[in-house]
């Protein structure tokens, strides 16, 4: 339950981040599973990159699920969302057709979206005054779970092959069990609706639109980059020549680097600002992205480890940007953030699928970096007293 409400809450939230990437081990399975189901249906980089459009779509209705998350208790989604995300997740590699990866990865996403909505505003609520810790604490949890969940995955499939890789579908369900245990007496969103006045989400859209659109426009701009090396990379390195484990161990090295730069940026942002710190994040990620495609052997390991801090760093602090803005539909608006999120993660994997199949991978990276920049355009139109 809610307690002082300026102090940081360690149990609450450590418990809710573990929630976190208990949940996304599962959801990062596509990324290492591409290469193979590309090779299994015959698939062009533009009909591999509409796989994650497919994962992202529900988010369209993250508003609407913020909604409902403003009225109801929140914690039964974080409860059983991860179970799931792990059962439809376990079944890609024995799905028969295209069509039915597909079916897998949207029921996915909308698991996704009933823990993502509103977790961010669970965490806000018990951070206190250190809201930007709170977030890095949180996608903390999320990040870690995107370099283990490649390792899971692919040691299933060498033990079990491509379709018997169902079989980690346990882990994720016995998950939901032990949050059940731990969530049962957190009564968060009861306290969300105390002292609420009647304003219209309508008026709520209205005030918060502008903010909206300048975080929409660093966060398209910095997905461009994210996607290449990410939803992309194992396929870029195995296009290589060099073997899927490669390519697997390239995105875990990517993404635990993520969880470091995701822990300490929103922390880092309580102290030197919001603004501040994105224009560092938006200077140095496209720096790195073009040392990446120009490096060569090991010297291409300690680019990709400052890559991931990097350009997973932004998430938190804009997280915290979204969730201090006073509003009485704290769900809606962070739900709003996240479908911004799934039109800019969505348009830039397609993006960057498209460019591959014209251009090729190499000059698609280089293209991503220069892309990437245009974010600080966006980051020096945000208020400079922004905390």
């Amino acid at each position: 339950m809610l307690k002082n409400k300026n102090k940081f809450q360690v149990s609450d939230v450590f418990t809710i981040s573990l929630s976190h990437f208990l949940h996304d081990v599962y959801s990062s399975f596509l990324a290492p599973l591409l290469p193979l189901l590309i090779d299994k249906f015959s698939l062009s980089y533009s009909l591999a990159g509409l796989l994650s459009v497919f994962q992202r779509l529900p988010s369209l209705l993250n508003p609407f699920v913020g909604i409902i998350a403003d009225k109801v208790p929140i914690r039964y989604f974080l409860i059983f969302a991860p179970s799931a995300t792990a059962v439809f997740m376990s079944l890609l590699g024995s799905a028969p057709t295209y069509l039915v990866v597909a079916i897998l990865l949207f029921f996915s996403g909308m698991s996704a979206s009933l823990f993502h909505v509103p977790a961010p505003v669970m965490i806000k609520r018990i951070s206190g005054n250190r809201v930007g810790k709170g977030m890095s604490f949180f996608m903390f949890g999320g990040e870690i779970a995107r370099s283990v969940g490649p390792f899971l995955i692919l040691s299933a499939i060498s033990l079990w092959t491509l379709d018997g890789a169902y079989r980690v579908m346990p882990i994720g369900l016995g998950a939901s069990v032990l949050l059940f245990f731990k969530f049962r007496k957190i009564e968060i969103s009861q306290n969300f609706r105390k002292n609420k006045k009647n304003t219209e989400v309508k008026e709520t859209l209205k005030n918060v639109f502008p903010l909206l659109l300048t975080v929409a426009g660093i966060s398209f701009f910095m997905s461009i980059i994210r996607s290449a090396l990410t939803a992309f990379l194992p396929t870029y390195i195995s296009a290589g020549g060099h073997s899927i484990w490669e390519g697997g161990i390239a995105l875990s090295i990517v993404q635990l680097a993520g969880a470091f730069g995701s822990f300490s940026s929103g922390t880092f942002s309580d102290k030197l600002g919001r603004r501040e710190t994105l224009k560092i994040i938006s200077i140095v990620s496209p720096i790195l992205m073009l040392l990446f495609v120009y490096s060569s052997g090991w010297l291409a390991v300690p680019i990709l480890i400052l890559s991931g801090y990097f350009i997973f760093s932004s998430t938190p602090v804009l997280l915290a940007i979204i969730n201090e803005y006073k509003s009485e539909h704290p769900s809606f608006v962070n739900g709003l953030f996240m479908t911004m999120n799934f039109i800019s993660g969505a348009g830039s994997v397609m993006i960057i699928g498209a460019l591959s199949d014209w251009v090729g991978f190499e000059t698609t990276y280089k293209i991503s970096a220069f892309l990437g920049l245009l974010s600080l355009l966006f980051v020096l139109r945000l208020d400079k007293k922004a905390k």
